[in-house]
């Protein structure tokens, strides 16, 4: 469905999948059941690759470079898989809304734990800069993969990181005297 949710019909989605199209219809009783067990798929991708960045380590600036190159890795995997997710033709379907919305709010929440844990700041302060910190992330990605950008993926990420970090820290951890 690269070329667009519309522009792909049931014939083509078959045999790029390798299958039959009754076999597609047993499956997906039409071309919106299919395209959002697929949404459905890359959303749980890109929430796993947030959680295991946030996961892999606990040193804060480390964790926010590790984010931050998971949405770089996730909007340059093969496949375009996170244009399915972010820049679909689909957008204003109801269900299609509900599931990128609740994708960028998991991711959020994940990264708002964190904060919470590390700052003490309240769940809705934690989750106001989660969602900053998601945004940039996502919103920054895109950009410089559709930007066809001149700019290493490390570097790109190096320089978010870099934006990031010098905002989050500045909150000081929490039960600590300053420092990261």
């Amino acid at each position: 469905m690269a070329q667009g949710y519309h522009a792909a019909a049931m014939d083509d989605i078959a045999e790029r999948a390798g299958v039959s199209k009754p076999v597609l219809y047993q499956h997906f009783p039409g071309k919106l059941e299919l395209y959002l067990a697929l949404l459905d798929q890359h959303c749980e991708s890109l929430l796993h690759a947030v959680r295991t960045a946030l996961a892999s380590t606990t040193e804060n600036k480390q964790r926010v470079a590790a984010t931050m190159e998971a949405y770089f890795a996730y909007v340059e995997e093969e496949g375009g898989a996170f244009r399915l997710v972010f820049e679909s033709d689909l957008t204003n379907e109801p269900a299609v809304r509900e599931r990128v919305d609740r994708v960028s709010l998991q991711c959020a929440e994940a990264i708002s734990e964190v904060i919470a844990e590390d700052t003490g700041l309240s769940k809705d302060e934690s989750m106001l800069l989660a969602v900053g910190l998601g945004g940039i992330s996502q919103v920054v990605a895109r950009y410089w993969l559709s930007s066809e950008s001149e700019v290493p993926r490390e570097s790109a990420v190096q320089l978010l990181t870099s934006l990031a970090w010098r905002g989050i820290a500045g909150f000081p951890l929490h039960g600590s005297e300053g420092g990261h």
